[in-house]
């Protein structure tokens, strides 16, 4: 096995096909990631403020969550009216699993934020949009942030699935390898799949201590 991985490293072109689709595959991945954050937190905070509707953003987010994902890569094209191997395909349909996987922690992290600081922000002057950016969000990262790994971890994956309907990723090695029915090039697709996404947890949870940081204050006390 060991000969075998040499032997495909060894080639420029096998090299080259590597680092283009880890790239392809890292982009696809994280741009929807933070795009649907970004769609998350509004929503969430909409649903949190808004009791009666609530239920209908969580559950219209569970159930888009439910469609599976090759379907939602050939819809998008279809209702955008953008090319069927377009990236934005893969962006798109990711922002919007990401923002329905998130919806639920966000709430229930601005939930858990302690009534009596909000009310200790307000009565400084704090506005209410002021208030959230600049005491409730932070303050919702610890409960969010586990969320959003699993998100990160999610769209990783999801991102080789695309390779089906021929956009590129990691999982182009996947069916390609398939086709020509060489092991080590698919074995080479799933390992860097894996490292990668450790790696973006490796990385998440290093932004998490850094937004974070009197959280490590709380431990060594």
């Amino acid at each position: 096995m060991i000969h075998d991985w040499a032997h495909f490293f060894a080639s420029p072109s096998n090299r080259e096909l590597v680092g283009d689709q880890l790239a392809e595959h890292a982009y696809l991945a994280l741009l929807p990631l933070l795009m649907g954050t970004a769609l998350a937190v509004p929503l969430g905070r909409f649903a949190q403020r808004v009791p009666r509707a609530r239920g209908v953003v969580l559950s219209t987010a569970s159930a888009l969550y439910t469609v599976p994902s090759l379907a939602l890569f050939v819809l998008v094209p279809a209702v955008l009216g953008t090319a069927q191997l377009s990236p934005i395909n893969v962006v798109v349909a990711l922002t919007l699993y990401t923002a329905a996987l998130l919806l639920r922690p966000v709430v229930d992290a601005l939930e858990a934020v302690p009534a009596h600081v909000t009310s200790a922000a307000t009565a400084l002057g704090y506005r209410p949009w002021r208030r959230f950016a600049a005491v409730e969000l932070p303050l919702a990262v610890p409960v969010l942030a586990p969320g959003v790994r699993v998100a990160s971890v999610s769209n990783i994956s999801l991102v080789s699935v695309g390779a089906i309907v021929g956009i590129g990723g990691l999982g182009r090695l996947f069916t390609d390898g398939f086709q020509r029915s060489y092991l080590t090039q698919i074995f080479v697709g799933v390992a860097l799949t894996l490292l990668l996404a450790l790696a973006v947890d490796l990385l998440l949870v290093a932004l998490l201590r850094g937004l974070t940081p009197w959280t490590r204050q709380e431990v060594r006390r």
